[in-house]
């Protein structure tokens, strides 16, 4: 089966191949990579482009409370809604990380759309300061 719609292009992050040549990476691993891309890039953190990203990073230092857990999945839905198109977003589930109080474990479950494959993955998201 062909998968070149999945598309190919530099690992993230960026490294270089044992041969010395920009390493890449294709298939559902260059999705998982677009995913986190949007998920670590602050909003206006890119000059060219300052709607790119996600909105969690303007709730660093908020409370951990049901409120700020909605908002935080909220916006990473939202995100990869508008800039991850080869994915059909299922859930986006937000809990604390077990023994830590500062950091909250954002779980995406998607599915690509070419071809009905189904992914997970977690994004460790620090909402305070290391404690």
């Amino acid at each position: 089966m062909d998968r070149a719609f999945l598309g190919t292009g530099w690992k993230f992050p960026p490294q270089v191949s044992p041969t010395g040549a920009i390493a890449t990476s294709s298939q559902e691993q260059k999705i998982e990579e677009s995913i986190f891309l949007i998920l670590g890039t602050a909003r206006r953190e890119r000059p060219m482009l300052p709607s790119y990203g996600c909105g969690i990073h303007d709730l660093v230092f908020s409370p951990d409370n049901p409120g700020t857990v909605a908002e935080i999945s909220a916006s990473v839905r939202e995100a990869l809604v508008t800039y991850e198109p080869r994915v059909d977003v299922l859930a986006v589930d937000v809990n604390a990380a077990p023994g830590q109080r500062n950091v909250l474990l954002i779980r995406v479950d998607y599915r690509v759309r070419a071809n009905n494959a189904r992914g997970n993955l977690v994004y460790p998201f620090f909402i305070t300061e290391g404690m």
